[in-house]
């Protein structure tokens, strides 16, 4: 039987400028982590200033009207603590972990920089440099440079929020001014557009009453108005090839759209369970059918969300992705891979399949949400983007709740629909670095940079 988790302590407050708040003790831990996830990612940023939204994650760490640049570095470090900040499709996240006598440190810091970063040309000029050397570290000069979500997405989706590269364009990054700067934080940065979390060692009236102190003076802006990114899903097959001068052998991404997790919560969780079904473990069916059986892939795996399950609004995207020998067409690829999709689709998993893969994402999320960081991080994100961080204490129980049959209607739903497939293929030439549709990266990177 599955182990049910007990309902996590979370206590919420709005304060009179907007911004929301999340308090959720853990008197088991002696530490505390507060984080602040602000509604913008790089879905939001402008056409025009393609990786806009992780150039300003940046520019947050270089000081403020109070503090110099590096020393927001040195409080925390000087307090044993750490620190770091990302930026999403949909939100971009600021956190830090410290020992819990210094709770009031780390939220006079989050304050301070949402309150007056310091936005200068001196420091836009250095980390539009910073930003150009981390993706031709990241991207340029690594084999499939974190293969496939920026270059998957354009050939799936067709509005520039969906499909451009959030991580930066050489040519779109230079052209950024102190202005373009100062007005995307009077858009996006305004109190009421953000969502603090204080999770771990703390006593809830205390921590309210430091928020109100450090935040309470900052004055109330208006938020933006938050589009939406919906748009039709394809209705047949797009295919596009792309050149890897790093890459020692072919790769093809496969990727689907997935049910809108804010409106069918089970829907999506089905889609996430099938990605396990078919790429978890060496008993999983692509595992068990490419690799070991075929010997088509050298590797293979599926996942729901380019950058992880529930780390984004509507429209998101299931993927799978495999790398194969040279002389293996992906035509045979990806019969295979629809070949398997059928056979779900027809008879679904079996109970006791379905039991292995349940069980090993029920381990993994309880001991990713061992961790302060984590799990503060799981809570602020999922209560920005859906209104409900309850979510991440109850994936457990509704993973093991979700029926056979309901990943037999998700593998029926991928095979009913439109996909985008992505061949990268190994080359001679090296593109242009200031292409965006030649560019990937890491989506570990992408969700904990160092700024």
């Amino acid at each position: 039987m599955p182990v049910e988790t007990p309902a996590r302590e979370i206590h919420r407050v709005t304060l009179a400028n907007g911004l929301r708040v999340l308090v959720v003790p853990d008197p088991s831990t002696p530490v505390v982590g507060v984080a602040v996830h602000v509604d913008v990612g790089f879905r939001s940023e402008p056409q025009g200033r393609t990786g806009f939204a992780h150039l300003f994650e940046h520019l947050m760490f270089q000081g403020s009207e109070s503090l110099e640049k590096l020393a927001h570095f040195r409080l925390v470090q000087g307090s044993g603590g750490s620190f770091n900040g990302s930026t999403h499709q949909d939100y971009t996240d600021y956190f830090q972990v410290l020992p819990a006598a210094a709770l009031e440190r780390a939220l006079f810091l989050e304050a301070d920089r949402l309150r007056a970063p310091r936005l200068t040309e001196e420091n836009l000029r250095n980390q539009v440099d910073v930003v150009k050397e981390e993706i031709r570290l990241n991207v340029l000069n690594r084999p499939y440079g974190g293969f496939p979500w920026i270059l998957l997405p354009p050939v799936l989706y067709d509005t520039f929020p969906n499909a451009h590269n959030g991580y930066g364009d050489f040519t779109e990054l230079e052209q950024a001014t102190v202005e373009d700067a100062a007005a995307f934080f009077d858009t996006y940065y305004a109190p009421g557009n953000a969502q603090l979390t204080v999770a771990g060692y703390v006593d809830v009236e205390r921590t309210l009453a430091l928020v109100e102190k450090h935040f309470g003076d900052i004055p109330a802006r208006p938020t933006p108005q938050r589009p939406s990114f919906a748009e039709p899903v394809p209705g047949t097959e797009r295919r596009e090839a792309v050149p890897d001068a790093q890459a020692p052998l072919p790769a093809l991404a496969v990727g689907y759209r997935l049910p809108d997790p804010g409106a069918d919560l089970d829907g999506y969780l089905a889609h996430a369970l099938l990605a396990s079904v078919l790429g978890e473990g060496e008993a999983a069916r692509l595992q068990r059918r490419l690799v070991h059986a075929d010997s088509l892939v050298t590797d293979v795996s599926a996942g729901a969300g380019l950058l992880g399950p529930l780390d984004a609004r509507d429209p998101d995207t299931f993927t799978i992705t495999a790398m194969h020998p040279a002389g293996v067409d992906p035509d045979r690829v990806l019969r295979a891979v629809d070949e398997e999709l059928d056979k779900l689709a027809a008879s679904g998993p079996s109970t006791e399949e379905l039991a292995r893969q349940v069980a090993r994402w029920s381990a993994a999320l309880h001991q990713e949400n061992d961790r302060v960081m984590y799990r503060m991080l799981g809570l602020g994100a999922r209560e920005l983007l859906y209104g409900r961080a309850e979510i991440s204490d109850e994936l457990p129980a509704r993973l093991a709740a979700l029926t056979p049959d309901q990943v037999r209607r998700a593998a029926a739903a991928l095979r009913g629909a439109g996909r985008g497939v992505l061949l990268v293929e190994p080359s001679a030439q090296q593109w242009d670095p200031a292409e965006p549709t030649t560019e990937t990266v890491d989506p570990a990177q992408a969700a904990g940079e160092q700024a």
